[in-house]
């Protein structure tokens, strides 16, 4: 079979979380381009994913909008349950659950912290945990993609329990790719670098995203759709011999400071 075959996903069933916007409507998008239906899930009252589905439906595939508050235990079991009902099973997850808050590590609020551990970790456990066990008993060897980021390796001022989440969700990623083997359920995450999306701009103006986008090793910020790639990637075929693997997707965002210039202007 050609690696143009492998990577297709006709057939799969993929539910995306946050698929309203940013970096999970990037995979939304991407995965149904591979050939997936998809269950697009986001919070109560988004309006974007209906823009999202329709484009989805656009290129040919299914696609299902399942509102549900993942930020919680109860949200993630309601979240799979309505998803299986709707589309008769899950083939490929992408936990994209998270919440960030920028602030000193001794000003940091006790309630913020609990939200970014429960919004950027726990959903993740409960997510994966109940897709699992769905796809244990329905004998699918499907796939199961964690959104992590670059922070888990790379210790961000002002984002200690965000970073502090991502690096716990990066070791629950290998742990439950292990337990998966008897089931052939791969297990990986992404680590997106400094990603155009819709919280960036909110946080940072036109010119500052620009300029420091002109600053990294591929002179632009990354898209949604290139962690979408890499997304269908992981979640075909192709990548069938992949299972436990942290992949970083930023252009080389982690070691712009490792450059021969600027190592250069550092010792001089």
């Amino acid at each position: 079979m050609s690696l143009a075959e492998l990577i297709r996903l006709d057939g799969k069933r993929a539910l995306v979380t946050g698929g309203g916007n940013g970096i999970g409507k990037g995979c939304a998008l991407e995965l149904a381009g591979a050939g997936a239906d998809i269950i697009l899930n986001d919070r109560p009252g988004r309006l974007d994913a209906t823009d999202v589905a329709e484009a989805i439906r656009g290129l040919g595939r299914q696609c299902w909008i399942v509102e549900a508050d993942v930020f919680s235990r109860e949200g993630c079991e309601s979240l799979v349950e309505s998803a299986i009902e709707a589309a008769g099973g899950i083939d490929i997850l992408v936990s994209n659950p998270a919440y960030g808050k920028r602030c000193d590590f001794i000003e940091f609020p006790p309630d913020e912290f609990d939200r970014v551990i429960d919004a950027t970790f726990k959903s993740g456990f409960h997510l994966s945990r109940t897709v699992a066990r769905h796809m244990i008993e329905a004998n699918i060897p499907g796939s199961i993609l964690f959104i992590s980021s670059v922070q888990a390796e790379m210790p961000f001022a002002r984002s200690a329990p965000y970073g502090a989440a991502k690096a716990a969700l990066n070791h629950l990623t290998q742990s439950i790719a292990v337990e998966m083997f008897p089931h052939r359920i791969n297990v990986n995450a992404i680590e997106p670098g400094w990603i155009d999306t819709p919280n960036e701009r909110k946080e940072f103006s036109e010119e500052t995203l620009a300029a420091e986008g002109a600053k990294l090793p591929w002179g632009r910020l990354g898209l949604p759709s290139d962690i979408g790639r890499a997304a269908a990637f992981l979640a075909s075929e192709a990548a069938d011999y992949i299972t436990g693997t942290i992949l970083p997707v930023d252009g080389g965002f982690r070691f712009k400071d490792l450059q021969a210039d600027a190592v250069k202007d550092i010792r001089d």
